[in-house]
């Protein structure tokens, strides 16, 4: 592999580190990652795009990682030396979808693939319902890595890089014939809880306990934090008391309420099942950096080899990065290791296979992915 990165976020920028990776000739596919504060459009980059005459895949986040660095605007561009099968799979919010089929009739085999990175709309309504799809047609025969694109103005709007151009509401699935091993730890703990879905539609939770579901949830974070919440304060304090949704012999999977919808109901990053049980979660800087230290020593331990031989790939979600603030570099730190490539994003979600080899698309979460280099 080989890595370029421009800090400035203008389409120049771009463009150059996009023809600097086509200049070796041995590069057969792109992975690209840009920031959302690019303020990229479709009518910038299609151009673009539509020339790279390599299979590539990409999105833009709220944040990229490179090295030791934290990047908020700019691009990056990694040059894979092996073959790279791309599949986009759309219509991510469309009610009536069924991704089972989709996805065996756009990948009929995985043949020799070993890893797949999988990337998506953050903000499309049925992002859990296709994660399992995945899951029953490939299950746990390869490793997946990846995560949600998209802004945190939460408005949904093309984040997905393609050979077309940009897209939305879809999913890329990359295909590698590469070994890795991934590790995923969140830190949060259930300080609440267990309360019942008992209503939602896709990502919204509109009753827990048969009550309006923003009803319970203030009633218990107004208490916990000994603060108000309010609308204005909502994203700060919510994002500091996700919810856990029960898991049979793995860590509760976090969901992030994101923002008050209708009716008093919340607005989650991820699907929440109708009749699921869910706790509401804590978690301190202490416990974050413990669960990278976790993921990475279960990456590792997954794919172990010398160090030359891998690339480090972190997908840490957007709003531990905004918990932690300037101690974000303390997760970078941990996670970095000289002599091994970093590459990344600050997600909105994070995929990936976990120890027990389920699949789920996750909030709140560190995933460590190593990953052999060609």
């Amino acid at each position: 592999m080989i890595i370029y990165a421009d800090p400035g976020g203008k389409i120049a920028g771009f463009k150059d580190v996009i023809n600097r990776s086509l200049e070796d000739k041995d590069v057969k596919g792109l992975f690209i990652l840009s920031c959302d504060a690019n303020g990229f459009t479709p009518e910038m980059v299609d151009p673009v795009l539509r020339e790279i005459p390599l299979p590539l895949f990409g999105g833009i986040f709220p944040g990229i990682i490179h090295g030791k660095e934290k990047m908020e605007t700019g691009s990056m561009v990694v040059g894979i030396k092996s073959a790279v099968d791309v599949h986009i799979i759309r219509g991510l919010s469309d009610k009536d979808a069924d991704y089972d089929v989709m996805i065996d009739e756009e990948i009929p085999g995985i043949g020799s693939t070993r890893t797949m990175f999988v990337l998506v709309d953050s903000l499309a309504k049925r992002v859990g319902s296709f994660i399992s799809s995945l899951f029953n047609i490939f299950g746990a025969e390869l490793n997946y890595v990846g995560g949600g694109a998209g802004s945190l103005s939460m408005k949904q709007k093309p984040c997905l890089f393609t050979n077309e151009g940009l897209i939305r509401d879809s999913a890329i699935l990359a295909r590698l014939n590469l070994k890795s091993g991934i590790g995923v730890s969140h830190g949060y703990t259930s300080v609440g809880g267990p309360f019942k879905a008992t209503e939602t539609d896709g990502n919204i939770i509109r009753s827990l306990d048969w009550k309006p579901a923003l009803e319970v949830y203030k009633n218990f974070v107004d208490r916990h934090s000994k603060k108000i919440l309010k609308e204005d304060n909502f994203f700060d304090l919510a994002s500091t008391y996700p919810f856990g949704i029960t898991k049979m012999g793995t860590e509760r999977v976090v969901r992030d309420p994101a923002m008050i919808g209708e009716n008093q109901s919340l607005i989650c990053v991820g699907e929440v099942p109708e009749g699921s049980f869910i706790d509401i979660m804590k978690g301190d800087e202490s416990s974050l950096l413990a669960a990278v230290a976790r993921a990475l020593e279960r990456s590792s331990e997954a794919f172990p080899g010398d160090k030359e031989k891998k690339v480090r790939v972190f997908m840490d979600c957007i709003s531990r990065v905004l918990f932690l603030k300037e101690n974000f570099a303390k997760e970078l730190k941990a996670v970095y290791e000289e002599g091994i490539p970093l590459i990344g994003a600050c997600t909105i979600g994070e995929i990936a296979n976990s120890a027990s080899g389920y699949l789920e698309f996750y909030n709140k979460t560190a995933v460590v992915a190593e990953i052999e280099i060609e």
